[in-house]
């Protein structure tokens, strides 16, 4: 039986300059957990439209399971603009299929084999995805990996969804950007860093806290260790995804077995190769997926 790994949340496209590609965290981490051989989908919804069908086409290309209904909202696009470094800020589009996820029996079924599910906040500025999230976070099993990758985009977050959020996962994925904002929100006085984290893991009960500071390298926080590793210096096509690849082959080699600091490695790695490629999902070379060895990456 090969592990169940969900991406949970929002279907888009990234309206880049050069032309719209197929985006939006919950496929792209499904995606990069997939490489590595895990049996992974993506839960979202599209609409009756064009690009609706492009998003469906994409995924089976890429070989992705998904339960992705069709709603009556408009598929969800995204315009971004990229700076002379290649990164990225978001104009996302609003009243959009992904606002509009219904729980589904097929859902319900899938989240009692999960071994792992991944999702954010953005997908839960809407009550209708928000509840569905929830509702499936419900039906995982006692041991299921939920990666909260906080996400914070434009003005589409509040303490509530924030702090409900960090009840129900047990590993928090946030950059240190965001780390000032949450900070900020939930008024945690002039902490250092590392502080603040030991702070949110020991309040929430988490597992573990996983900090990525761009440039400055990325952290990861448990209970009992702490790992650290510098970010590689790569010649940046765009960094749109990065983030995605770096969740999803962290969870991918914890489901495997491996240590903390193994799994970080190779995240760290992942995510600084998708950093060269355009796009948010390229393939993976086998020289990287073979690092988790996992028995079934090649069935």
């Amino acid at each position: 039986m090969k592990q169940i790994v969900v991406g949970l949340g929002e279907a888009l496209w990234d309206c880049l300059p050069n032309g719209c590609k197929l985006g939006g965290a919950p496929a792209n981490f499904a995606y990069h957990a997939s490489q590595f051989g895990f049996e992974a989908y993506a839960i979202s919804a599209v609409g009756n439209d064009a690009l609706g069908d492009r998003t469906l086409a994409e995924l089976k290309k890429r070989h992705l399971n998904c339960i992705i209904p069709r709603v009556g909202f408009p598929t969800g696009t995204v315009q971004v603009q990229l700076d002379a470094e290649g990164v990225p800020t978001y104009d996302i589009k609003q009243d959009v299929a992904w606002d509009n996820i219904t729980f589904t029996p097929e859902m319900a079924q899938l989240a009692q084999k999960c071994a792992c599910v991944c999702f954010g906040s953005l997908a839960q500025r809407n009550n209708v995805s928000r509840t569905t999230i929830h509702q499936f976070i419900k039906h995982t099993p006692r041991g299921c990996l939920k990666i909260f990758d906080i996400n914070l985009r434009q003005n589409f977050y509040t303490k509530d969804i924030i702090k409900d959020s960090l009840k129900a996962c047990n590993i928090l994925k946030i950059n240190d950007e965001e780390l000032i904002t949450i900070a900020r929100i939930f008024g945690y006085p002039g902490l250092d860093i590392e502080n603040k984290c030991y702070l949110i893991l020991g309040k929430y009960n988490l597992k573990m806290l996983v900090l990525t500071c761009g440039t400055n390298g990325s952290y990861i926080f448990t209970p009992g260790e702490k790992s650290y590793q510098p970010t590689p210096k790569v010649k940046v096509d765009d960094t749109v995804g990065a983030g995605d690849s770096f969740t999803g082959s962290f969870a991918a080699a914890l489901l495997a077995g491996k240590p903390v600091a193994e799994a970080h490695r190779l995240a760290v790695e992942v995510s600084a190769y998708v950093c060269t490629q355009p796009g948010a999902m390229p393939k993976l070379p086998e020289s990287m997926i073979a690092k988790i060895g996992n028995l079934h990456a090649h069935d």
